[in-house]
C-alpha cells in the first residue's frame, strides 16, 4: 500500500505527538504513519454476517512514529497508555484458542503484536522496529480506535522492512488480528475503511466481496458525532455473543435453506416462512440483520438521488432496530438520539459501534450544527449529569505516510 506523503500542515496533533516522543525517546527522527477512525451511517452489525455497511473515515487519527531496530526487536510506546513494551519479534506471543478465556487482560500492545504476528505469518520479513504510537480517537467510544491503529502499524512495520501490500490484505490482515489477538470477532469494517476512506465520501461495501463505491455526502449537511461518554464493560462479551447467535440462526435455516452460507443470502419474506424455528432471541436477531441489509442498499439509493429525508429516516429505523431487535443500545444512547429527534435541521439519528455505550451518528443540516450540538449538550447533561463530547465531522482519506520533510 503506498501512498503520496501528505503535506506538513496536514499533520495532526497525534502526529505531532509521536514525532517528538520519538525523537526523544530514540534521539533519530522517525517516519510518520497515520490511520483515521470511522463513523459508520448505516449497517451495525452486518459485516461480519457477510452484509452492507456505510462508513465514513473521519479525521481522528491513531499515528505511529517510526524507525528501525537492530536484530529483531520490537519496541512499541503508547503516549496515550504512557507505557512501553518490548517483543522478540522471532518469538511473539502466541494468540490465545478461539474461546479460551484469556489468561491476561486485554492490553494496548495486543493490538501491534498482534499485527506483527500476521505479517509474519503472512511470510512477511519483517525487520526490527520502533514505533510510538499516539491517538486522539476516544477509546471505546465506537469510533474505530483498534482498527486506525492495527493499520497504523502495518504500515509502519511494512514500510520500515520493505514491504508492499496492497489495502485490501491490509484490512483482512489487520481485521485477523483483532480478531485472534484481542478477542474481538470483528468483521472487515472499521479496518477496510481505515485502509480505503475518501475525502468527502462514505463508502458502500459489500463485506463478502469487498467490492465498494463511493456515495459522496452533499455540502450542506454534516456529520455530527455525539459521544455519550459511557462505556459497558460487557460490550465485548456480548458483541461476540451476538456474533455467535446469528451463526446458529444460519446453521438453524440452512435446514429450510441448504444454499445459505450467511444472513445476507436471506430475504425478509425468506425469514417471516422459517423464522418460527429461531426461537424468539434468535429471530430477532436474525430479523436485525436482514432488515438492515436492505436499510443500507436504500439508503445508498436515497443518497444518490439527494433524498436526505429519507436517508435520515433510515437512520431512525436502524437505531429502532438496534434497541429492539439486536438489543445492543442502553439508556444513554436512546436519550441522545430522542434528543436529536426533536432539534431543528436534524435529518436522522442512531447509535453507532458494537454498543452498549459509545457514539450517536447524526445527519444535520449545515446551518443548524452549532444550534444543534449546544442543545444537545444541555439536553443531555440535564438528562444524564454526564457532559457529552461532540465531534463535526468531515469524510476524510484513509491511511497514508505523514511528510515530515519540514521540521519545527
Amino acid at each position: 500500500m503506498s501512498n503520496p506523503p501528505e503535506p506538513e500542515g496536514s499533520r495532526s496533533d497525534a502526529a505531532v505527538l509521536a514525532d517528538r516522543r520519538f525523537r526523544e525517546l530514540f534521539g533519530s527522527q522517525p517516519a510518520l504513519f497515520r490511520a483515521p477512525g470511522r463513523v459508520n451511517l448505516i449497517g451495525e452489525h452486518t459485516d461480519y454476517n457477510d452484509g452492507w455497511v456505510m462508513p465514513a473515515a473521519i479525521g481522528m487519527y491513531t499515528c505511529a512514529a517510526a524507525g528501525p531496530a537492530d536484530g529483531s526487536r520490537l519496541t512499541i510506546h503508547s503516549i496515550n497508555f504512557d507505557e512501553s513494551r518490548d517483543f522478540d519479534l522471532n518469538a511473539l506471543p502466541v494468540a490465545p484458542t478461539e474461546g479460551a478465556v484469556r489468561s491476561q487482560p486485554l492490553h494496548w500492545s495486543d493490538y501491534v503484536i498482534g499485527v506483527a504476528a500476521l505479517l509474519r505469518r503472512a511470510g512477511c520479513a519483517l525487520r526490527g522496529a520502533r514505533i510510538v504510537l499516539s491517538g486522539d480517537i476516544p477509546i471505546g467510544a465506537g469510533l474505530s480506535s483498534s482498527a486506525s491503529c492495527e493499520v497504523a502499524t502495518a504500515l509502519a512495520l511494512l514500510s520500515i522492512s520493505g514491504i508492499h501490500l496492497d489495502r485490501a490484505a491490509i484490512a483482512q490482515l489487520c481485521q485477523r488480528a483483532e480478531n485472534e489477538y484481542t478477542g474481538a470477532r470483528c468483521g472487515i469494517m472499521d479496518q477496510f475503511a481505515a485502509c480505503f476512506g475518501e475525502a468527502g465520501c462514505a463508502l458502500l461495501l459489500d463485506c463478502r466481496t469487498l467490492q465498494h463505491s463511493l456515495l459522496p455526502i452533499p455540502e450542506e449537511v454534516r456529520i455530527v458525532v455525539c459521544d455519550t461518554k459511557v462505556r459497558h464493560a460487557l460490550a465485548c462479551g456480548e458483541y461476540n455473543r451476538r456474533r455467535a447467535e446469528c451463526e446458529a440462526g444460519v446453521v438453524i435455516l440452512k435446514r429450510f435453506l441448504p444454499g445459505i452460507s450467511a444472513l445476507r443470502d436471506l430475504s425478509m419474506e425468506q425469514l417471516l416462512r422459517f423464522g418460527s424455528a429461531l426461537g424468539e432471541t434468535g429471530l430477532k436477531r436474525c430479523r436485525h440483520v436482514i432488515s438492515e441489509n436492505d436499510r443500507v442498499r436504500n439508503a445508498a439509493q436515497a443518497l444518490q438521488r439527494g433524498d436526505l429525508a429519507r436517508f435520515g429516516a433510515l437512520m431512525y429505523q436502524s437505531h429502532a432496530s438496534l434497541r429492539d431487535d439486536y438489543q445492543v443500545s442502553c439508556q444513554e444512547l436512546d436519550r441522545m438520539v430522542e434528543i436529536a429527534r426533536g432539534l431543528d435541521g436534524v435529518l436522522g439519528a442512531r447509535m453507532t459501534g458494537g454498543g452498549f455505550g459509545g457514539c450517536t451518528v447524526n445527519l444535520v443540516e449545515s446551518r443548524a450544527v452549532e444550534v444543534f450540538s449546544v442543545s444537545v449538550t444541555q439536553k443531555y447533561r440535564a438528562a444524564t449529569s454526564i457532559v457529552p463530547e461532540i465531534h463535526v465531522c468531515s469524510p476524510v482519506s484513509g491511511a497514508a505516510q505523514i511528510s515530515v520533510s519540514a521540521r519545527r
